[in-house]
């Protein structure tokens, strides 16, 4: 079998940096690893169902894939903007922050340049391990095409860059087939699948929460939406100056140098720069809403600040969730046609993949470049995006350190593969290829 120098997990944002991030070096002399990347979507897509019409990006368009590593690339935001013959109109917009949907083309564009590295509508399996004498010295990458077929491939090294998976509370989960329940990442798709839908509910107290609600008040005058949250207030991100310092680059070093208690000091003191905390504007147009249904006399939509699902049931008539008051513990029982879970996500997937290799990661902790550690009889680097947060800051699931850790991911790559190359080994697992 041919044997890869790294396959990556994943063809989202953080991969696409990092096929960027290696051939920029390529192209600067270094050696010329062999790549591939295998993406379960059967084209690229980057949060499709949340491309709502009005949403805009949270973060400058300079910390795209390459400008804070290589403002002279040729995949920065600005050049692609150039490349589309739009670079005036856009500095005529007077803004950092392009809308969502120009974004997501950008990322497209980018990918775009490396679909000779990327095997699309291929679902990673498992990670097995492939050694001889007792040494682990290669992985294969078992994954199942759309037509049920399974494939092996070899590599000398893993990026898993994945993303996260949608978090669906427990209540929810024997309702995970019901149309009438959804995630916030498939809200587009699945608002359209019901219509009929009158009373949504709205589950969640972050930015998808936000903008799920400001679009479905706007859809129809005969929607009624309430906006559920434990929270007493919708509480807007700080996105000020001295704030937005914890997403530099250099903080990774800080907050990775730090013992673990302090650590954790940080991440909860800085908790809210990121979850739970939309955007001010979105805030004070939610605000506005309600504003204007007081001074109408109309009470369409209700802001149930301060509640919980207490508990879910499912019937013909709709989703019942009983609803507790937090402030004066008050049970109360509604019945909605549709409940969209604003609920977050959870980052842990690459755990399931990696279950073969377990004796070899220990307790799945990383170094300061992002490589799991493992043990002495276990050669391959695998190198995690996105599922640092706990080590590396609350900036690792987020497009600020793409760049910089796309660099630092593939500098630390091609000194792993400095060392001798094994010859295939014997296997250490059997199964069917097909």
């Amino acid at each position: 079998m041919h044997i890869h120098d790294l396959i990556g997990i994943g063809f989202g944002p953080s991969n696409i940096a990092l096929a960027i991030a290696l051939e920029e070096r390529r192209a600067a002399g270094s050696r010329a690893p062999d790549t591939l990347f295998i993406e379960k979507q059967p084209g690229f897509v980057w949060h499709q169902n949340m491309l709502l019409d009005q949403a805009h990006m949270q973060i400058s368009f300079l910390k795209d894939l390459a400008t804070l590593r290589n403002p002279a690339s040729r995949f920065t935001f600005l050049n692609y903007l150039h490349d589309k013959d739009r670079l005036q109109d856009f500095i005529n917009l007077k803004t950092f922050f392009p809308s969502r949907h120009e974004f997501n083309d950008y990322l497209g564009w980018a990918a775009a340049q490396f679909e000779d590295r990327c095997a699309y509508a291929e679902e990673v399996l498992e990670v097995l391990p492939e050694g001889r004498a007792g040494q682990v010295e290669l992985l294969c990458v078992r994954t199942r095409d759309a037509r049920g077929q399974t494939r092996e491939r070899l590599t000398r090294h893993l990026a898993i860059g994945m993303g996260g998976a949608p978090h669906v509370p427990a209540g929810f989960q024997p309702l995970k087939e019901d149309r009438r329940v959804f995630h916030s990442s498939q809200y587009l798709g699945a608002i359209a699948r019901v219509p009929e839908a009158r009373r949504i509910a709205v589950i969640g107290a972050g930015q998808s929460a936000a903008e799920i609600f400001m679009d479905l008040q706007g859809r129809s005058p005969v929607h009624e939406i309430d906006l559920v949250m434990r929270a007493r207030a919708i509480r807007p991100s700080d996105d000020s100056p001295f704030a937005n310092e914890i997403f530099n680059a250099s903080f990774t070093d800080f907050v990775f140098s730090r013992p673990d208690a302090e650590r954790a000091e940080l991440l909860e003191e800085f908790w809210h720069t990121n979850y739970a905390a939309p955007d001010l504007a979105l805030v004070q147009q939610i605000f506005d809403v309600f504003y204007r249904q007081r001074v109408s006399g109309q009470d369409r939509h209700r802001f149930l600040r301060r509640h919980e699902v207490a508990e879910v049931q499912a019937s013909r008539e709709g989703v019942t969730l009983t609803l507790r008051d937090l402030n004066h513990d008050l049970l109360q029982h509604k019945t909605y046609d549709a409940v969209v879970l604003a609920t977050g996500y959870e980052r842990d997937g690459h755990r399931r993949l990696l279950k073969p290799l377990r004796e070899h990661l220990g307790r799945f902790e990383v170094d300061r470049n992002y490589r799991l550690r493992t043990t002495p009889d276990f050669k391959p680097a695998i190198f995690l995006q996105g599922a640092c947060e706990s080590s590396h800051g609350l900036s690792d699931t987020l497009l600020s350190v793409l760049a910089i850790r796309s660099d630092e991911i593939g500098q630390a790559l091609l000194q792993a593969l400095a060392g001798e190359r094994s010859a295939p080994p014997s296997r250490l697992h059997e199964a069917p290829t097909h």
